[in-house]
């Protein structure tokens, strides 16, 4: 039955069952490997899931993790739970290059389309989560007193609509970006260290890792 909350009609499970289509039979076997990559499962990695295989099917990849495997590459705006969650549903990884991170502090992504591969310029969906999920959890099901328990429940149950925006974007993808590129690899003029991808700044003459082009930028400082 449909349940009124707060103006708005939430179908428990059916409009999200609806909305992942040939995915609903594998949901709980996702959050079984996204919970095994993770560590435990909690209200991100049901995010994740959700959030990727949306974007799967928006896209109309159905493989993601076979034979769609080379058309997809996400972009993720945070380091937390969904986002191991949202590997494990696309088979992007940083080390097959098909994972970018960007560290904006959001809990959305960005799925791209390759194919067909022959433009820098590519279609894109953009996911987000809204955050009016967690208040709608809330009132979804009060009688649960623990937040993580109450918005996993619940975020099993809000359609996609009320659980995410989508945004159909634009991305600029350099064919040094894809996986599978294979670039020319130097060494630092100053340090001697491999770099590869074309990760060099070029000063004076000189080919220079970012680390020694600005010591002052970089993520760590030599002891001394």
């Amino acid at each position: 039955m449909d349940r009124p909350v707060g103006g708005m009609v939430i179908l428990p499970s059916l409009q999200h069952r609806r909305s992942i289509k040939k995915a609903v039979e594998s949901f709980e076997e996702l959050l079984v490997m996204a919970e095994a990559a993770h560590g435990h499962l909690c209200a991100g990695q049901i995010l994740g899931v959700r959030m990727a295989v949306l974007g799967c099917q928006r896209l109309g990849i159905d493989e993601p993790r076979g034979r769609d495997r080379k058309r997809l590459v996400t972009f993720v705006e945070i380091d937390r739970c969904a986002t191991d969650a949202i590997g494990v549903v696309t088979g992007c990884r940083l080390g097959k290059r098909a994972l970018k991170f960007r560290d904006w502090g959001k809990m959305a992504a960005t799925f791209i389309d390759l194919a067909p591969g022959d433009s820098t310029q590519h279609r894109a969906l953009r996911i987000a989560a809204r955050e009016s999920s967690k208040e709608l959890a809330r009132t979804l099901h009060p009688e649960i007193d623990n937040k993580n328990q109450q918005q996993m429940l619940a975020y099993r149950e809000i359609s996609d609509a009320d659980l995410f925006t989508e945004e159909w974007v634009r991305v600029t993808l350099p064919p040094k970006e894809f996986p599978g590129y294979k670039g020319d690899r130097l060494a630092c003029a100053k340090c001697g260290e491999g770099i590869n991808y074309d990760r060099f700044i070029e000063r004076d003459g000189e080919r220079l890792c970012y680390g020694c082009a600005n010591p002052e930028d970089r993520y760590y400082q030599p002891l001394t």
